[in-house]
């Protein structure tokens, strides 16, 4: 059943929207901001006095004179609040400190040793979350909270990250209830792909609003999907499972626990295993693999690095891989109909350019749409903290980002 919304909802989303309207356009004037919002220039002045008695945006000068009363511009205050994000990936994991624009003030890098006790890792990634914000100096009563980016499947509603594939010391471990007691702050959770859409929205302003598809390359591979500038979670926040799209029917089988999945084709491990597999162990290790899957990012560098030097077993890996990952966001975008591809993730160094001319080429010369628009296939603004980063954002963008749940009294989305 629907609910309606009260006038202080109402009032909450204005401010959020107008907010909003200045992050992508400062320096910006009151009329400019009325102009974008469709809101009278009396609500767009009642909430810019809010928002400026609140330290989020400040006046910084004026626009020049057209004849009348010069008009003063507003920009957004990026000390006005922050964020803590923590990434848990199974190689590392990230944590920073963002401030408002999305800037990151502070980044400290742990292991992530899969095997070891989940509880003691998150509790010692709690003492580096309370660190980074001692050590950056900023009042801690503007810290809005910690997002947390982690591997799905997950349990959003409960804080609870369930079985990870990739994380197999990982069962029901109750991570934003942990968290919460060992920082003090309030924690939101959500799949590290879907994050990572959302701090790629959040920091790209303009030129990431409206829809995409974010592809993340990390030990594995996942997607988070923006549509008309929300987010895409799915009724059990386990939306953009894109790592599991079909790709090869009865091929490899993947740590899901399905056959054929572009994971289990073109994840880095899977590739270096295939590679052995194809090769052999001995020209493996005459690249400098050493196929231990502890060592899965530095194998995967020197693969990469060999491709550069023209290895052509190192071309055919990555060209197979590319392939697979080309026709699976040929489905995605068949099914989502969006008009861009944003690549991000540690697993694109060195790979990036295969990846992205096969998606091109997938998507725009086969999508049903594509006699309509062509899709762009960009990479990511934020670069390899991009899961961190996203996981602060999902603070930033549940507490200022206007959205249907400031209506309705709903979560975020």
């Amino acid at each position: 059943m629907q609910t309606g919304a009260n006038l202080p909802r109402v009032g909450g989303y204005n401010r959020a929207v107008v907010l909003d309207a200045v992050r992508r356009r400062s320096p910006v004037s009151r009329v400019e901001l009325a102009q974008a919002t469709g809101l009278t220039n009396q609500t767009v002045s009642n909430v810019v006095r809010r928002l400026l008695e609140a330290e989020l945006i400040r006046e910084t000068g004026q626009a020049p004179s057209r004849g009348g009363k010069p008009r003063t511009l507003l920009s957004l205050c990026p000390d006005g609040a922050y964020a803590v994000g923590a990434h848990l990936d199974p190689d590392s994991t990230v944590a920073v400190l963002l401030d408002l624009s999305g800037r990151v003030l502070r980044r400290q890098r742990m292991d992530t040793a899969t095997g070891s006790d989940p509880e003691q890792l998150v509790r010692l990634l709690g003492r580096t979350v309370n660190g980074i914000i001692t050590r950056a100096g900023v009042p801690r009563e503007k810290v809005l909270g910690l997002g947390v980016a982690v591997p799905g499947p997950i349990d959003s509603g409960r804080g609870v990250v369930l079985d990870p594939p990739n994380l197999p010391a990982w069962h029901q471990v109750p991570l934003v209830d942990i968290l919460g007691g060992a920082t003090q702050l309030p924690v939101v959770m959500d799949n590290d792909a879907t994050a990572a859409a959302i701090g790629e929205r959040w920091a790209g302003g303009a030129d990431r609003a409206g829809s995409f598809l974010f592809v993340y390359m990390g030990t594995g591979i996942g997607g988070g999907v923006m549509l008309a500038d929300a987010v895409l979670r799915g009724d059990s926040g386990n939306a953009g499972e894109f790592g599991h799209v079909l790709v090869d029917p009865g091929g490899r089988l993947c740590h899901c626990g399905a056959r054929g999945c572009l994971e289990a084709h073109a994840a880095p491990y899977a590739v270096l295993a295939a590679f052995a597999e194809r090769h052999g162990r001995a020209a493996a290790e005459s690249l400098g693999l050493s196929l231990d899957p502890g060592r899965t990012r530095t194998d995967w560098n020197r693969l990469c690095t060999a491709a550069a030097r023209g290895d052509d077993r190192a071309v055919e890996a990555l060209e197979t891989a590319a392939g697979h990952i080309g026709r699976a966001a040929l489905t995605a975008v068949n099914l989502l109909d969006v008009p861009r591809i944003v690549l991000g993730g540690e697993g694109l160094r060195g790979s990036e350019g295969y990846f992205r001319r096969a998606i091109d080429t997938a998507v725009n010369s086969w999508s049903m749409a594509r006699r309509v628009r062509t899709v762009s296939v960009l990479p990511s603004l934020i670069g390899d903290a991009v899961g961190a980063v996203g996981a602060a954002s999902l603070v930033l963008h549940g507490a200022y980002a206007p959205g249907w749940h400031m209506l309705l009294g709903a979560e975020p989305a």
